[in-house]
């Protein structure tokens, strides 16, 4: 659906995991978490924080590679594409087929 082409998982690792992993911390924390007592303002400033950085991690993403999709283009052929990028790239093939 929204086309995003993340083989390795680095937007779900980085992303979701470290925004989780920061709000969080304003809940678990043991001297400042909400849990412990301390009041929400921490979590807060935590989930803003993270908020933030997602969107503007979201954007400069999203200039840089219209940027270069722009410039030189992000895709390869159809043709490449089906037959593997190890071939064109590195010269040899990844599987036997």
């Amino acid at each position: 659906m929204l086309k995003i082409d993340d083989p390795v998982g680095a937007s779900t690792v980085h992303g979701v995991c470290g925004f989780l992993g920061t709000v969080l911390t304003g809940l678990l924390a043991t001297n400042e978490g909400w849990f412990y007592g301390a009041g929400p303002a921490f979590f807060l400033a935590q989930f803003f924080g993270a908020f933030v950085v997602g969107c503007w991690a979201a954007f400069m993403g999203f200039v840089i590679f219209k940027g270069l999709d722009l410039v030189h283009g992000l895709r390869v052929p159809a043709r490449v594409e089906e037959e593997g990028l190890d071939i064109y790239e590195h010269g040899e093939t990844s599987y036997n087929n």
